[in-house]
């Protein structure tokens, strides 16, 4: 048993002659391990790209809400009367009339 595992850590069985087997194995398991690992860095950096993402999102969102309150208050008449009695523009004091237009032709 001790000589298995001295044989281990000094590295003896690797260069023995059945060791082309077992170098092959070595390799395919590394190559696994290496496949493994790119893998889960590949995953992890989308994971924090759809984070990101999702914050950008809801920035924007409290932005549009930002902006859709300030248009609701620019579109009130008494904002509008406001702005416009800064400008000089006064509301009619009479009231708008509707002109009706009717025709005088006759169908054949």
């Amino acid at each position: 048993m001790k000589e298995t595992i001295y044989g281990i850590l000094r590295g003896t069985q690797l260069v023995s002659d059945g060791a082309y087997k077992k170098w092959r194995l070595i390799l395919f398991f590394s190559s696994l391990a290496l496949i493994t690992i790119a893998s889960s860095h590949s995953a992890d950096s989308k994971v924090h790209y759809i984070a990101k993402l999702q914050e950008d999102v809801k920035a924007l969102r409290s932005q549009y809400v930002e902006k859709r309150t300030q248009l609701m208050g620019l579109k009130m008449e008494s904002q509008i009367r406001d702005l416009m009695k800064k400008e000089g523009v006064f509301p009619s004091e009479t009231p708008p009339t509707k002109i009706v237009v009717t025709s005088n032709t006759q169908q054949l």
